[in-house]
């Protein structure tokens, strides 16, 4: 995903202004959450494209998935080291496949299941950039958020804003989001590319617009590289730095919508290449993982989303501005108006994914043979070994984040006793510790404590990750009643938006609900604080020379 974007450095220079005002549509919560519509029959398609797959999803308005329909993606192909890319066309081939794959399993034909269809959202991947020329059509392949390029500072910018970022400490942070961002490196290496580009737009604001014919997007999808002004949740001012850091003009961005408005409603050409009836209206969710944190349940800064995807997450939901960490601004929430304060460990359940494709084999084989999910013979190899590990601790750095752009992946502490088990335990535990430091981070930021979590995505499944989740936090660790938490969460918005709900509070009542918990364990409690104060908090200090010198030798990372 792409990394987090600094906010106008100017309006940073002092203490922002907090704006305190709560969300109206939370501010009455109701003891019994109802449908203001009396339409039970009533269902919502989420579309969610994330990296790995595309999903159709179908949510009646109790928050139940009553049907779904799965496509495999390709993630990305690499012509060159440390690129990621795929065909916009491909992306939308893909979601229409997997539409009409859902109107033809039984239970959507027997239950009439497409024509109780009243709205459609769509949630995706943060931070993938598409090329449109005058004719809309594509004009090369989509950027994704793992793409790893970087491009040349060719233009300084002018003399002032330089001396303001050297005042605030952040030039190489303005210098690395001018490098990294997909615009400039366009501009530098594809020049008629760039010259021809007519709209530049994320992954989600391409689907609204196969979908309806609109250069529209949600104000909840925009993570990016982009000038956009995360504080005012709008596209940046005219006097805004990012506009002179940035080749992009404002003829090229889309039309803004709040999560919730409509978008648009189904054109005849996108009816006929997914099987979506015409003239159905698509209402503006967010990113999946600002989805993620609506679908959860969680709406206040003392209850925190954890996400254990392919990048492991810690999120709160705010009525004010908090930046995560100084001059790192907090994303737009799925519920309009608020921000959502996150701490990202790039790559983080990624890790875990690796670990099964080099040293999960027999598991992952034996599963298919007895008809069982991976992840249960995954959890027996986690119960093999002890907590803490014995002693193995993982810092879970396997690329870097802007905060720390010299930083590498470090397991210490081997010794004979230690077996494939034991690296994959340590795994889980070292994205907790990580998780647990942002944690922490975010409660001093936005001066409330976290007192609950709630753990989706991936590696949710896994009963021993949310065990020692529990653990390391010493907080209960609950697993929300399904699986696609990012779709659910798409699917509020929309039933919020068709006006089935009166507000956002009302509809996480109605459509939420936690399935099972896990109780921290004394004993595992103290071990995992001694080893997260006295190890773990130390680890990133003393090996961060090291880490230097290795990028200095070898040139990775760059």
């Amino acid at each position: 995903m792409a990394l987090k974007i600094t906010q106008a450095i100017v309006e940073n220079m002092t203490k922002p202004s907090a704006n305190n005002t709560v969300d109206k549509q939370l501010s009455h919560p109701v003891s019994e959450a109802t449908c203001t519509v009396n339409n039970a029959d009533d269902l919502i398609l989420t579309i969610d494209n994330g990296t790995q797959s595309v999903r159709a999803l179908l949510f009646n308005l109790n928050g139940d998935l009553v049907a779904k329909s799965r496509v495999e993606l390709e993630a990305y192909f690499s012509n060159n080291p440390g690129w990621a890319e795929q065909n916009a066309d491909y992306f939308w081939q893909m979601l229409g496949k997997c539409c009409q794959q859902l109107w033809q399993q039984k239970e959507v034909l027997e239950n009439g299941y497409r024509e109780r269809i009243t709205a459609v959202t769509v949630t995706t991947q943060r931070g993938t950039v598409i090329n449109l020329g005058k004719d809309g059509k594509p004009l090369r392949p989509a950027i994704l958020w793992l793409d790893q390029r970087l491009c040349q500072q060719n233009k300084a910018m002018p003399w002032y804003w330089r001396m303001a970022f050297a005042a605030i400490g952040q030039t190489k942070v303005i210098d690395y989001f001018r490098r990294k961002s997909q615009a400039n490196w366009l501009e530098q290496n594809e020049p008629k590319v760039w010259q021809n580009t007519d709209k530049f737009l994320l992954l989600s604001g391409f689907f609204t617009y196969k979908l309806t014919g609109q250069f529209k997007d949600s104000i909840g999808s925009i993570v990016g590289y982009l000038p956009f002004d995360y504080k005012k949740q709008n596209w940046a001012g005219r006097w805004d730095w990012k506009w002179l850091a940035l080749p992009v003009k404002r003829s090229m961005l889309p039309t803004l919508v709040k999560p919730g408005e409509i978008l648009g409603t189904i054109t005849e050409q996108a009816a006929q290449e997914t099987g979506l009836k015409l003239g159905t209206k698509l209402i503006a969710s967010a990113s999946d993982k600002a989805c993620e944190v609506l679908g959860s349940g969680c709406i206040s800064p003392d209850t925190a989303s954890l996400s254990y995807g392919t990048t492991a997450t810690i999120n709160t939901n705010n009525a004010k501005y908090v930046e995560p960490q100084a001059f790192i601004p907090p994303y737009p929430s799925a519920i309009p108006d608020n921000f959502n304060a996150e701490v990202m460990i790039y790559r983080g359940f990624w890790m875990v994914n690796w670990f099964k494709q080099e040293f999960g084999q027999n598991e992952i084989e034996k599963a298919q043979t007895l008809g069982v999910s991976a992840e249960s013979l995954f959890d027996q190899l986690v119960a093999q070994v002890p907590p803490g590990s014995m002693g193995l601790m993982l810092q879970p750095y396997w690329s870097p984040g802007l905060k720390n752009l010299e930083a590498k992946g470090a397991i210490i502490g081997f010794g004979d006793v230690h077996t494939r088990a034991h690296i994959y335990r340590s795994i889980l535990e070292g994205l907790a510790y990580a998780l647990r430091e942002g944690k922490e981070t975010l409660e001093k930021r936005q001066k409330c404590k976290i007192t609950r979590l709630i753990v989706s995505g991936g590696g949710s499944q896994s009963d021993a990750a949310l065990q020692l989740t529990a653990d390391i936090f010493n907080l209960p660790a609950h697993r929300p009643h399904t699986f696609e938490t990012s779709g659910l969460g798409a699917a509020i918005n929309a039933a919020v938006g068709s006006g089935y709900f009166d507000n956002y509070q009302q509809a996480i009542d109605a459509m939420t609900r936690i399935e099972q918990s896990f109780i921290p364990n004394k004993e595992n409690v103290k071990l995992y604080n001694k080893l997260y104060r006295q190890v773990y908090r130390k680890m990133y200090k003393q090996l961060k020379p090291i880490y230097q010198e290795i990028k200095n030798i070898t040139g990775y990372p760059e």
